[in-house]
């Protein structure tokens, strides 16, 4: 009887620990949105984005998408709209934000934020 106690709590800590350890993961692997508030910072994206950025540069939010071959910037305010659709390893500008493909896959984008103002 009390190797099947000892048993079922081995069994009850398991799957505690690898869900800690999943959670703990999938939460360092996030890009840090608000470091881009300022229109620099570097970010590793795994899915489409969408953060505020300082509406000195006319706009108040940004838009990333990307596919294996493009990354699509929208960026948007109070009645305004730019954008750039950016080919792999090239790189463009939204209203003064400077975005520039370090690495493309369809799974990742490392992209690079810099300010043009």
């Amino acid at each position: 009887m009390t190797t099947a106690l000892v048993m079922t709590a081995s069994l009850a800590l398991t799957p505690a620990a690898t869900t800690t350890t999943t959670t703990t993961a999938t939460a360092a692997a996030k890009p840090n949105l608000r470091a881009c508030y300022d229109g620099k910072c570097k970010l590793t994206l795994t899915k489409s984005v969408s953060f505020r950025i300082s509406p000195r540069f006319g706009i108040t939010r940004l838009a990333i998408s990307f596919t294996g071959s493009t990354v699509r910037v929208k960026g948007t305010g109070p009645g305004v709209m730019s954008q750039a659709l950016l080919g792999r390893g090239s790189s463009g500008s939204v209203n003064g934000i400077q975005v520039r493909i370090v690495k493309l896959s369809s799974s990742k984008a490392v992209l690079r934020l810099t300010t043009r103002r």
